[in-house]
């Protein structure tokens, strides 16, 4: 990882012997890219997206100057139609974002045999703080639900490292 660069998720970190050790990775709502950043040093060629131009700019420059096969653009996925490719990435990675009409978009843009790693709050997380509005947070055993028709592989729900998340690798079958 470039230096200075915050670690990734113990989630997909833990679940690093599932991860394609090539192909083509998303990550939504990457933010200053942590988890693309970390794909790409993995060998993953990652395709990042985010709706602060800010953040993309400051992980596309990171990227570049390390080399890494990161491409990330601005969007804004809560307006209008998500523009994800269907069976495009062989791993899809979202992490502490909630916006539960693009799963369906999700799940289409995994390929066969290919990954979903998702995680992020639950309801509980509203008496920690951030977040507390209930469109940003999982009701109980929800997140399974949000990504039928995926076969669930490993699943958790409760407080990890701090925070109350519901957690998901999912793959869609071949």
């Amino acid at each position: 990882m470039p230096p200075g660069v915050a670690p990734p998720a113990t989630w997909l970190t833990q679940h690093a012997h599932l991860l394609p050790a090539a192909g083509e990775a998303l990550d939504v709502a990457c933010g200053r890219g942590r988890h693309a950043l970390w794909l790409a040093t993995r060998g993953l060629t990652v395709h990042a997206i985010d709706r602060s131009a800010e953040a993309v700019a400051a992980l596309d420059a990171l990227a570049r100057q390390h080399h890494l096969p990161v491409r990330a653009r601005v969007s804004d996925l809560e307006t209008g139609t998500p523009d994800l490719p269907r069976s495009a990435f062989d791993l899809v990675v979202v992490v502490h974002y909630l916006h539960r009409p693009l799963f369906p978009a999700l799940v289409a843009a995994v390929r066969p045999g290919g990954l979903l790693v998702y995680e992020t709050f639950t309801r509980a997380q509203a008496a920690r703080g951030k977040p507390t509005n209930p469109a940003f947070l999982l009701e109980p055993g929800e997140l399974v639900d949000l990504v039928a028709p995926l076969d669930v592989i490993a699943h958790r729900e409760g407080t990890f490292d701090g925070r109350d998340v519901a957690s998901v690798v999912a793959r869609r079958l071949a």
